[in-house]
């Protein structure tokens, strides 16, 4: 594939990639991930490099969401201090395994969290705070860090985990949790994670200029839609392409 098409085609990727992610509060690694290994790449190499740009997932989106100043420090600071210890453990687990069980992995998680998705059409409608307190609160911790492992190894689809956790153990509204999560996730945790993996192991820098300004550009466009119009519509596409995606890497892996 000549060098011109290749690059156009990773911009549109990624843009197409974080643009549905920054509306749906997670979910760039189900599509962009996936994408960097069917173009050939081993899946921790793909891994280390899709890590990288989708920081600037985070950039984008995070740019946008403090216009609006509606983010609790507090919360913030919870995500970032329980979820990071998880993702770095997770980064260097995931150095250890075989491309294939990690790409079986990867196929799985995709598919439960287009089920769940799907088969949850009213979750987070409104906002109901609990569990901010005491035993409860550290629980949740302890599910942000379980959560936090899985970003740093599998990738697929652990922004929507954690956007499903805080609806579901924190009460948030599902506009409120997508917010937390670009900033958190896509700026904080993405970060750590992408910078233990490229100390680990190696990057596709070639690829990376498409990549972060797709990644830059649909994180900012997402997340404005999201606080503009909502995301109904869009929910219902990603669950299709979770579906679809997840089904075609387990057969990828499958039939190596």
């Amino acid at each position: 594939m000549a060098t011109l098409s290749l690059y156009i085609m990773l911009f549109v990727i990624a843009l197409f990639a974080n643009g549905l992610s920054a509306l749906a509060g997670g979910g760039a690694g189900l599509l962009q991930l996936p994408a960097l290994l069917f173009l050939g790449l081993p899946f921790v190499l793909a891994l280390a490099t899709h890590k990288i740009a989708s920081v600037f997932l985070g950039v984008g989106a995070t740019l946008r969401h403090l216009k609006e100043g509606k983010l609790d420090v507090r919360l913030l600071l919870t995500l970032f201090f329980f979820g990071v210890p998880g993702v770095i453990l997770g980064a260097l687990w995931v150095l250890k395994w075989q491309n294939h069980v990690a790409e079986l992995v990867l196929g799985f998680f995709t598919i439960s969290v287009g089920l769940y998705s799907w088969l949850s059409p009213t979750l987070g409608v409104a906002s109901e705070p609990k569990n901010r307190e005491g035993l409860r609160f550290w629980m949740g911790g302890f599910g942000l860090t379980l959560i936090g492992v899985l970003n740093g190894s599998v990738t697929s689809g652990t922004g929507l985990f954690v956007t499903l956790w805080l609806i579901l153990w924190f009460g948030l509204s599902y506009g409120q949790a997508v917010a937390y999560t670009l900033v958190v996730v896509g700026l904080a945790w993405n970060g750590v994670g992408a910078l233990t993996l490229a100390l680990q192991t190696e990057v596709l820098w070639l690829w990376l200029s498409p990549l972060i300004l797709g990644a830059l550009l649909g994180g900012y466009a997402g997340a404005h839609l999201s606080i503009l119009k909502g995301n109904r519509l869009v929910k219902r596409c990603f669950e299709v392409l979770t579906l679809l995606v997840g089904s075609s890497v387990i057969y990828k892996a499958l039939s190596t």
